[in-house]
């Protein structure tokens, strides 16, 4: 467990929490990027986690980068440098075989909305706040702000937030498909937690389901079909598979208890 981002296991059968603990703000520090690094990275070799909850806590998720460490950028090189530690760190989060949830209390802005947006999915309470507001510092987004929001609210939708850093509130992150659900505030990660069993009981194809849809969506139809094929597959590889086909054929859909194997 590192000291500002820790791994918290068995909050439910088969689902762990990645918990950012930096402080009032929670801001992505260096040390918060190379602690979720290393967290992300032992996760995604663990075949006893079948979903991840990533929670800032009650108050808050991330509200950006620690600005305080921007003065030590002296150069380009180190721009450049600094955002690839971040998209290293996002990228192993994105890439996790598990199926993952951000649990969004409070603010997520900056780097805390792109933590949130390498996740599956985005629960998060009524009184959360979300945006891109670099430019308002006169930068960009360095960690996967002008990639991921394109992909999940649109190009024109993500220019507008990008182009203004206007910060966005919950009812309207809904709408326009930023987040998956908004709850009551209090139940923010009981909701992400229920969500999170649920599929860590569901078989293996979760994971060669998200693998296939991760990798297929920047490739052209034709060589994205081909990797749909190859993940189809190796379902038939599972013993899930076995279960899966058995308990329709006996008992009709949705009665089967898979092994997640």
């Amino acid at each position: 467990m590192g000291e500002l981002v820790w791994l918290e296991e068995d909050v439910a059968p088969g689902v762990a929490t990645i918990r950012l603990q930096n402080g009032k703000m929670n801001p992505i520090s260096n040390q918060v990027t190379a602690e979720l690094t290393e967290v992300a990275e032992g996760l995604g070799a663990r075949d006893d986690i079948g979903a991840v909850v990533i929670w800032g806590g009650e108050k808050i998720f991330a509200a950006g980068a620690d600005i305080n460490e921007f003065p030590e950028i002296a150069n380009k090189a180190e721009a450049v440098a600094f955002s690839l530690r971040l998209h290293h760190a996002l990228l192993a989060v994105e890439n996790l075989p598990q199926i993952t949830i951000s649990a969004v209390n409070g603010y997520a802005l900056g780097g805390g909305c792109e933590v949130s947006m390498s996740t599956d999915f985005r629960i998060c309470g009524e009184k959360s706040v979300f945006g891109q507001p670099e430019v308002l510092l006169g930068i960009l987004p360095g960690a996967g702000g002008t990639q991921r929001l394109p992909r999940l609210v649109g190009m024109t939708k993500a220019k507008e937030l990008n182009y203004t850093g206007r910060q966005v509130k919950a009812d309207e992150a809904l709408d326009i498909g930023l987040v998956s659900e908004v709850v009551a505030d209090d139940q923010v990660y009981p909701r992400s937690v229920e969500l999170a069993s649920a599929y860590a009981q569901g078989p293996a194809a979760l994971r060669h389901i998200k693998w296939a849809m991760q990798t297929g969506i920047a490739k052209p139809i034709g060589d994205a079909v081909k990797d749909e094929a190859e993940a189809f597959g190796n379902c038939f590889e599972t013993e899930d598979r076995v279960t899966g086909v058995a308990s329709f054929l006996e008992h009709g859909p949705g009665k089967a208890t898979f092994a997640r194997k």
